[in-house]
C-alpha cells in the first residue's frame, strides 16, 4: 500500500513512465523507500485498474512507445486521504540489526567484519546523501514542497551520522 502511495505523489509532482519514475526513486526519495522496476510496474498496473492513475501512449516514431501514468482525481483524493490519516511509530524491519542480534555464532573477527563492511557502507550511503544535499540550494527549497523533499533527506543524513556513531560504539565494546 505504501508503495502505491508514493507513486501517487510522484504522480502528483508530474506525469511519468514507469522508467522515469524509477529514476525518481533512485535519485530523490532513496534515502527513506526503494523499490525494484518490477514492483512500480506491477504497482502502477494495479493503480490504473483501480482508477487512481490513467495510462497515455505517446508514439514516439523510431522508439518504443511511452507509457505515460498520471494521476486521477480518484488518485489524488486517495494521496490526500494517506496524508490525512493517523500517524503512528513504526518497528522497522532492518536485516543487519537481525544479523547483529545473532552474529555471537561468529567469531570475533567475524563479528568485527561484519560491523566493518556495515560501516564502510552506511559510509558510502551517507556521502551520497550528502552529495545530494549539495546539489539543494537553500533558497530554491524556500517553498514548501522544495523544504519537506529536503527535510525528509536531512532525516536519512542524521539516520546514517547516528549509525556510525553506534557502529563505532558497537566496535569499541566488542567483547
Amino acid at each position: 500500500m505504501i508503495l502505491a502511495r508514493l507513486i501517487l505523489g510522484l504522480l502528483s509532482l508530474a506525469p511519468m513512465t514507469g522508467y522515469e519514475l524509477k529514476k525518481h526513486f533512485d535519485s530523490s526519495i532513496n534515502h527513506f523507500w526503494n523499490a525494484d522496476k518490477a514492483q512500480i510496474y506491477r504497482t502502477l498496473a494495479q493503480l490504473v485498474n483501480d482508477g487512481h492513475a490513467t495510462v497515455l501512449t505517446v508514439k514516439q516514431g523510431n522508439y518504443p512507445d511511452r507509457q505515460v501514468h498520471h494521476i486521477t482525481e480518484l488518485g489524488r483524493e486517495t494521496l490526500v486521504r494517506w496524508l490525512e490519516a493517523d500517524v503512528t511509530a513504526h518497528a522497522p524491519r532492518e536485516p543487519f540489526l537481525a544479523r547483529v542480534f545473532f552474529a555471537a555464532e561468529l567469531e570475533r573477527d567475524g563479528v568485527v567484519e561484519l560491523i566493518e563492511a556495515r560501516r564502510r557502507a552506511t559510509r558510502n550511503l551517507l556521502d551520497e546523501y550528502l552529495s545530494q544535499r549539495e546539489d539543494i540550494d537553500m533558497r530554491a527549497a524556500a517553498d514548501r514542497r522544495s523544504f519537506l523533499m529536503a527535510a525528509t533527506l536531512d532525516n536519512g543524513i542524521r539516520h546514517a551520522a547516528a549509525e556510525l556513531e553506534w557502529l563505532e560504539a558497537v566496535s569499541e565494546h566488542l567483547p
